[in-house]
């Protein structure tokens, strides 16, 4: 058996890591784990456990995109014989990916309550275990709608720490419907032709792609900044019958032809948020789920899809409202509040309101 010497060692190792840093548009090679580290530099006081419970998030969306890439395979695809609490049939997948993250997350001490898009109330850590000061609110599979037809969908998760930082005893729905701006942290894992990891703990957005040969996430993209404006609009104008009379001028002055002002715009609607929101976050443009006839509210989770998308959006220079009020200012009233939505490139936000306040 041939043996390869120290110095030929060496070698390949500086060899594998020039063509891995060839894909990255980062200065240097960083792994999630080292980059949560990093960061603690911000937080004098910290003990290291939110550190920890990063550690087990991530672990949960290693195992879902293993699962989600072996969906077929393992019999997950399809529906089962139940509906949501917001009675949508619930996909095999949904299910999964809700337990995957439940086991995750309930013993690690780190937290004291969770609450999922899945769920109808909130999620006890079970007794027996330790409760800390964190609270994680997490959409498990957003798009569940395309899992069928394998087109990307992606887990959404959001952190807050709990009202009460000193108590040991199990988390309240008062912890959870805390307004988006006292997130610690939020991000969302897109499960597609590779499993990209967006995350901001309010320093900046960076972004991790998922390297199976290592079995780590790395860091792609750091401090992501949207441009002012893009040329994308995403929106299910299948709707259009049902808008306001805003957003209908609204969108028909996106597809007008003026050179100027790069007009007409591209639609691009894949129908997952965080597929349409990558999208948006790396081009620029806008995404609008807006109110309609048929939902006065809007159709998106405030607490689970909202928020840690909306945080993620400012933190790359961007804009997210409900057409009127800042997503992060809004104060929930209940765990599974919805809410219409307009976010992307701060130009392109502020043209649509500018249209919706028109009478």
């Amino acid at each position: 058996m041939c043996k390869i010497s120290f110095h030929d060692a060496i070698k390949k190792y500086f060899f594998i890591v020039i063509i891995i840093m060839s894909f990255l548009r980062v200065s240097r090679l960083v792994t999630i784990e080292r980059h949560i580290a990093e960061e603690q530099q911000y937080h004098p006081t910290a003990t290291g456990e939110y550190s920890r419970l990063l550690r087990d998030l991530t672990l949960a969306l290693r195992i879902i995109a293993r699962d989600v890439r072996r969906a077929g395979l393992n019999d997950i695809l399809g529906i089962t014989d139940s509906t949501n609490v917001h009675g949508e049939t619930v996909k095999k997948l949904d299910e999964f990916a809700n337990e995957v993250i439940f086991r995750a997350m309930d013993h690690g001490g780190h937290l004291c309550v969770m609450a999922s898009e899945e769920s109808e109330g909130i999620i006890h850590i079970p007794k027996e275990y330790p409760k800390g000061k964190y609270v994680l609110l997490f959409d498990p599979l957003d798009g569940s709608s395309n899992i069928d037809v394998n087109t990307t969908i992606g887990t959404i998760f959001s952190i807050y720490r709990r009202l009460d930082p000193s108590s040991v005893e199990d988390g309240s729905e008062e912890d959870v419907l805390q307004p988006g701006f006292k997130q610690v942290a939020a991000g969302y894992a897109c499960y597609g032709s590779a499993t990209t990891l967006v995350y901001t703990s309010g320093h900046g957005v960076d972004v991790f792609t998922y390297d199976q040969t290592i079995g780590d996430f790395l860091l792609t993209h750091e401090k992501v900044r949207m441009p002012h404006k893009g040329k994308i609009y995403s929106v299910n104008e299948g709707n259009y019958s049902r808008w306001s009379s805003g957003l209908k001028r609204y969108i028909d002055y996106l597809k007008e032809h003026n050179a100027e002002t790069s007009r007409p715009y591209s639609l691009r609607y894949i129908g997952t948020a965080v597929a349409d929101i990558h999208r948006t976050l790396i081009y620029g443009g806008i995404f609008m789920y807006p109110a309609d006839t048929h939902n006065p509210h809007g159709k998106l989770r405030l607490l689970y899809e909202l928020n840690p998308l909306a945080m993620i959006i400012e933190q790359a220079g961007g804009r997210a409202t409900d057409g009127y009020n800042r997503i992060l200012d809004i104060i929930p009233t209940h765990i599974h509040q919805r809410s219409q939505v307009f976010m992307g490139s701060l130009g392109d936000v502020l043209e649509a309101e500018y249209y919706l306040s028109q009478i």
